[in-house]
């Protein structure tokens, strides 16, 4: 068989293989850095054991990444995360993402019934009156997002939504000075128009969303 077509037939599965290889190796090298380094705040499979840190199971590999990114250039200000972020590799943030993308989230229950009949309201309808959006145009009804967008909010401590809503709205989220975070500046302008009570409802009513 000629050289050519011996190569015409082989560089589809080798480029399967190579891809294959790929994500096998992102997935050690995440799970490598997620039990090495991230497991204490965020658990080892991405379902947090404190409301204080966020439940990262499920969540989008390409939001998990960017988020790294932005701890790791100031954009985003925590002191703990921008510590953890500072020695990690563009191939070292990817794999993070992809590794706890493919766990599987446990999910929490809401428990406040007036809370979730509120936020159910926001979420699917907004709120014409104070030009509050539905939450569901971004993140989807189910809570799910939008990978590389917006990112999954279902099943996640109702705290720390809340604590999130209300740094987006006092401009500790979003507003860099650089512009860099675009999502964050949405929501920002999301946030301003949201009352405490709001807040609250959205956050209670995202915590049972599957």
């Amino acid at each position: 068989m000629k050289p050519l077509l011996l190569a015409l037939i082989a560089g589809p599965a080798l480029a399967v293989t190579s891809l294959h290889a790929t994500a096998q190796d992102d997935m050690a090298r995440g799970r490598k850095i997620a039990t090495e380094v991230c497991a204490a705040c965020h658990g080892a499979d991405g379902n947090s054991p404190t409301a204080v840190n966020p439940n990262i199971a499920g969540q989008h590999a390409d939001y998990i990444t960017r988020q790294l990114e932005h701890f790791k250039s100031g954009v985003r200000a925590n002191a703990i995360m921008q510590g953890m972020a500072a020695p990690l590799s563009a191939d070292d943030m990817r794999a993070v993402g992809v590794y706890y993308s493919r766990q599987k989230p446990k999910g929490l229950a809401a428990k406040d019934i007036d809370l979730v009949k509120a936020g159910q309201s926001l979420w699917r309808g907004g709120d014409a009156a104070s030009g509050v959006p539905a939450c569901s145009a971004c993140h989807s009804p189910t809570g799910a997002g939008i990978p590389k967008n917006y990112p999954r909010v279902a099943g996640q401590y109702p705290e720390y939504t809340l604590a999130q809503l209300k740094a987006f709205r006092s401009g500790e989220r979003g507003m860099d000075k650089d512009g860099k975070d675009v999502n964050g500046r949405i929501m920002h302008g999301v946030a301003k128009a949201m009352t405490d009570f709001q807040m609250k409802a959205v956050a209670e009513y995202a915590a049972g969303l599957r």
